[in-house]
């Protein structure tokens, strides 16, 4: 086995740390009070090839890895929590799924221009009545003739404001054993009968675009469907399974960010005529955090690097979800006790670290449904 990353993986990581740094880092607190989404930082990762870094250069993409991905990931959401979301999921949840069930034709029109940064994508699972129950998706396709005519709602949708079309699941039918069939359509914002609104207000990510979108007798041509009109549940089934691993790699990011101001922090802070990391009670806090953002990392680069293997890594990426994000939560709040009344102070970030790091354990499946598909997978 051999952890180092290679020379490519390791210019990423340089180039995306800097760009996080001088672009991202220094307007993550008032993009967070004014839940504004960052789009000319986007633009400027787009010149950059971020938004490319997992697909072929035949589709506009930089012909990276998982692994060179997941590392962009952990460090744009180390600078800004709610930028590493939208970044994360126009990777993972717009573009991915054309990628990996489109046809040519798709990929040319949807893919290419998202992959050179052109533009965002968004992925319409949830709705109000359907989150981690998918399979009770109520949104409706009909095929009418050459067209499919939508009628449902989405909520909670990254980056739908900002996309030029957005994924959407819907029923199509029944099947003989009386469970639904869900297929996956292709929509355009601009469609007549779209209507999305973005405003939510959020407890965190608050500068990651959140819609809630309408379809209203929206048409579609049938060329439209991604991948097989009749495994559009077990596509975005796939789907999840690589965005787990963005979402742990974004959790990562964040409990990298709040431990680093705590051991700096404890370094500074005096009390009792000494800095507060000479106490064995702040050492050991300290202690278990770097491990365990240790673990979290190492689960993170293992799902990635057998996705690139082409090998089965659904329980791995559960794993790597799971474990990250609750090691997160931990993480920040450990990083908020350090500070002890600064840290509930805006003014030293790590209260933000806390409320961003909330979504990792609920968006992409919630801790309990990760448990659940571990349990599956394991065998029980």
């Amino acid at each position: 086995m051999n952890f180092e990353l290679t020379k490519e993986q390791l210019m990423i990581q340089e180039m995306v740390r800097d760009f996080a740094e001088k672009e991202i880092k220094p307007k993550a607190r008032e993009l967070d009070e004014t839940s504004t989404f960052p789009i000319e930082t986007y633009k400027k990762m787009g010149e950059l090839g971020l938004l490319g870094i997992p697909f072929p250069e035949e589709y506009g993409g930089s012909g990276g890895d998982t692994v060179s991905y997941v590392i962009a990931v952990e460090e744009i959401g180390k600078a800004c929590g709610g930028t590493g979301l939208s970044y994360a999921a126009a990777i993972s949840l717009g573009a991915s799924p054309i990628y990996y069930f489109g046809t040519e034709e798709q990929k040319r029109e949807w893919l290419v221009p998202m992959a050179k940064g052109e533009t965002l994508g968004a992925f319409g699972l949830t709705e109000p009545n359907a989150g981690s129950d998918a399979g009770g998706t109520q949104t409706k396709a009909e095929l009418v003739g050459d067209e499919y005519i939508i009628n449902g709602e989405k909520q909670w949708i990254t980056n739908a404001g900002y996309a030029r079309q957005v994924i959407v699941t819907a029923m199509t039918g029944v099947r003989e054993d009386g469970k639904k069939i869900i297929t996956s359509l292709i929509v355009p914002t601009d469609a007549e009968g779209v209507t999305i609104r973005c405003d939510y207000d959020k407890m965190g990510v608050r500068a990651s675009n959140t819609c809630e979108i309408v379809l209203e007798n929206v048409r579609v041509p049938k060329e439209n469907v991604l991948g097989d009109p009749n495994r559009g549940f077990s596509q975005f089934l796939q789907t999840l399974d690589g965005g787990r691993i963005s979402f742990a790699a974004l959790s990562v990011g964040i409990a990298q960010a709040a431990y680093e101001k705590a051991l700096k922090y404890a370094k500074e802070r005096q009390q009792f005529g000494k800095p507060i990391s000479m106490f064995q009670a702040i050492q050991f806090k300290l202690a278990d955090m770097a491990m365990e953002i240790e673990l979290a990392r190492n689960l993170v680069y293992k799902a990635a690097w057998l996705k690139d293997q082409n090998k089965p890594f659904g329980k791995e990426a559960a794993m790597a979800k799971l474990f990250a994000s609750e090691m997160g939560f931990r993480v920040c709040n450990q990083a908020i006790q350090i500070h002890g009344g600064y840290g509930y102070m805006k003014e030293y970030d790590v209260e933000r670290h806390l409320r961003d790091i909330k979504l990792m354990e609920i968006g992409e499946g919630t801790s309990e449904i990760q448990r659940l598909v571990i349990s599956r997978l394991i065998g029980c």
